[in-house]
């Protein structure tokens, strides 16, 4: 939990930018495409069809071309385009945050790369970091298994290393493949929403107490995790890859659940909903939201920027709520945002930022 007192120097954002594939996948045609694939295979295909047209999503992008997705691509080959598109996606992403900052690489004293939708030893940042201009001396963080949250766990984690360390600049890069997940074979209910709802994306952030202007500065981070709620999120492993587990509750969850964690982490720090002048949620999904809108009362239009991020780009997890923050921070110049992503565990993770 980071609760740095006002006299002290708090974590600047310094930088945050995205970055995506080149594959465009516009859901009209990967609608298309889906009953092609599964409608003879699937009795029930018929009655799942509707959730292409109320994702609320025009287009995705990608990690491969469309027709790479028709074959039965076994585990290495899946895992072969997380590592070689996961590096591309961190040069420019790590680039565009630098430059953003006015800051070499070799002024990165932390590197954070979150990611969870692939497996990469060395990690995507060690085989980067000489490429790139990083130090030798760089240190290197990298977290796995966050899934939907890492994008606010990851820069917490930043703010917080570069509060524990006066004077540094830390680099966080998100990158999630999620497509990568989908399976030609499964036939399953969990497969075929995956293939309306999920993206591929990357988002990088400078977080630095090192002097700078900046987009904003962190307060507080926090988390709340609830008990016996593992089966919720996640990934099943098989002879495939990786395969998206999550359950149809989860709207419902966020309707029980959600209000009363949040509520917890801002009187942790003696604020209320009152004092936040604007949101950054992580949109998981069309119901998530009309979920969040209930829940915290939220008039209408409220959320229309992570509606808009959904809409643009589906569901890339980890950076998705990254990608909304940036919109949020550009519309909305003063005040205190509340950033929170619920991801596998079953955890909230949240921060408030000043600007």
């Amino acid at each position: 939990m980071l609760n740095i007192p006002s006299s002290a120097k708090r974590p600047l954002l310094r930088a945050l930018v995205t970055a995506v594939p080149a594959n465009v996948l516009e859901q009209r045609d990967v609608a298309v495409a889906a009953e092609a694939l599964f409608s003879g295979r699937m009795g029930n295909f018929k009655r799942l069809k509707p959730v292409f047209d109320n994702a609320g999503i025009a287009r995705r992008y990608a990690a491969c071309p469309a027709d790479w997705y028709t074959r039965p691509n076994d585990w290495q080959t899946r895992n072969d385009a997380y590592v070689r598109v996961s590096c591309q996606l961190f040069a420019e992403a790590a680039g565009k945050a630098l430059a953003e900052a006015g800051l070499t690489a070799a002024e990165i004293d932390t590197i954070v790369t979150v990611s969870s939708t692939g497996i990469a030893t060395p990690t995507i940042e060690a085989r980067q970091v000489h490429g790139l201009g990083f130090r030798d001396t760089v240190r290197r963080v990298p977290v796995f298994g966050l899934g939907c949250a890492g994008g606010a766990t990851g820069v917490s984690l930043a703010a917080r290393l570069a509060a524990a360390e006066p004077g540094s600049n830390v680099l966080v890069v998100v990158i999630e493949l999620c497509t990568l997940a989908f399976q030609y074979q499964e036939t399953s209910k969990s497969n075929v929403v995956a293939s309306a709802l999920f993206g591929d994306g990357a988002a990088a952030a400078i977080v630095s107490t090192a002097h700078g202007d900046a987009l904003a500065e962190f307060e507080h981070t926090g988390e709340h995790t609830w008990p016996e709620t593992l089966d919720i999120m996640g990934w099943r492993v098989d002879g495939n890859g990786l395969g998206v587990i999550f359950d149809r509750s989860i709207p419902a969850f966020v309707k029980q659940q959600m209000h009363a964690a949040t509520l917890g982490f801002l009187e942790n720090h003696d604020l209320s909903l009152g004092d936040i002048d604007g949101l950054a949620f992580h949109p998981g999904g069309a119901k998530v939201l009309d979920a969040l809108e209930e829940v915290f009362a939220l008039d209408q239009g409220v959320l229309n920027t992570e509606r808009g991020v959904l809409h643009d780009y589906g569901n890339m997890s980890a950076p998705t709520v990254m990608f909304v923050l940036l919109r949020a921070l550009q519309v909305r110049q003063g005040g205190r945002h509340l950033v929170s992503a619920l991801g596998p565990g079953f955890t909230a993770s949240y921060a408030t930022l000043i600007n």
